[in-house]
């Protein structure tokens, strides 16, 4: 059973399980991973190497947690802020949650779009709409490929946000 993602990872989490060829044999960087419900259904949909990462490092034991929990091997967990490191080349970044800080949304958009150019890797981002992300610059260069309706009891705990959406990202 896999542990209650964020609303934007919820979203991940579902798509990728749906659509386990986004991920199959790819290397998967999980970006602001939380519990690792994004990385934990990468692993599961058949990616071959996955890295969680968040500057949490109690999210990073419940990584590791949920991983035992659910069968899987833990898979490497590195718990520092990487926007401002090289990191190795992946297929994928799964990122879910993070435009919540206008600071910390531009910090994303440029290392997203340096690394997107840079690699000509594929960036997934998972949001519920919330304003920051909706007003920022990042929206024209994103593409929905996906919206989720939010079970009921996420969505009064989440100040009544109906939906969480999936966006590619196209810099």
């Amino acid at each position: 059973m896999l542990p209650a993602p964020r609303i934007g990872s919820s979203a991940h989490r579902r798509y990728l399980l749906d659509n386990p060829d986004v991920v199959r044999g790819k290397s998967v960087l999980d970006l602001g991973s939380g519990c690792g419900a994004t990385a934990i259904a990468a692993k599961m949909s058949g990616a071959s190497k996955i890295l969680a990462n968040d500057i949490d490092p109690i999210a990073g034991m419940a990584i590791i947690l949920n991983c035992k929990l659910n069968g899987l091997n833990p898979f490497p967990v590195l718990t520092k802020n990487i926007l401002n490191t090289q990191q190795g080349k992946f297929d994928l970044i799964v990122l879910g949650d993070m435009f919540y800080d206008e600071d910390l949304a531009d910090s994303l958009h440029l290392w997203l779009q340096n690394y997107f150019w840079t690699h000509g890797t594929r960036v997934l981002i998972g949001d519920p709409g919330r304003p920051q992300f909706s007003g920022h610059s990042i929206q024209h260069q994103l593409y929905q490929l996906i919206e989720y309706t939010l079970p009921e009891a996420t969505q009064q705990d989440n100040n009544g946000l109906t939906t969480s959406a999936v966006w590619d990202f196209h810099p």
